[in-house]
């Protein structure tokens, strides 16, 4: 798959004056569709359509919520992150895998729902190209995934988080 580049600057005037893109893409907008890998009454798993790594999700609660530690209590903190743990061992098995690496990203600014990255660093890639690099439109570049490929991802990674494993 080749890399292109992406236009940050319009990705942010979206993210800060548009709609919510995950209540958008949960109430069925076709302008906000998303490959949704899992969901149930609670919480949401669906491949990022700006991915810098291979079959990257992200894991939101249904709910519109924005602060990460304080719109959850003690006992609602811990769901999503049984969700990040099963869609990330799903992931391990579907991509190959060196790390899989988190983050909770957004702000009252913009992309403000609650949303975790999912990521599959894969073997190989050198030192300099890791971690945040590898996250970064800017130093990675856009990975561009044909969508016959986002949907057999999707598909295998739907059958890897049924089969209750992780």
């Amino acid at each position: 798959m080749r890399r292109v580049e992406f236009d940050e600057q319009a990705y942010a005037q979206r993210s800060r004056t548009g709609p919510c893109f995950i209540c958008r893409m949960l109430a069925g907008d076709p302008e906000f569709r998303h490959e949704i890998v899992h969901r149930d009454e609670r919480h949401v798993v669906f491949l990022d359509r700006y991915p810098t790594l291979l079959g990257k999700l992200l894991v939101a609660p249904v709910r519109h919520r924005e602060d990460v530690i304080g719109d959850f209590t003690a006992e609602e903190s811990a769901e999503p992150w049984q969700v990040v743990h099963r869609a990330g061992a799903a992931l391990q098995r579907v991509v190959p895998t060196e790390r899989i690496y988190l983050q909770s990203l957004g702000s009252k600014s913009g992309n403000s729902h609650v949303h975790i990255h999912v990521a599959a660093l894969p073997p190989g890639v050198p030192y300099d190209r890791q971690q945040t690099a590898a996250l970064l439109w800017e130093s990675a570049g856009l990975l561009e995934v044909p969508a016959e490929e986002s949907t057999r991802i999707a598909a295998q990674l739907r059958a890897a988080l049924s089969s209750g494993a992780g």
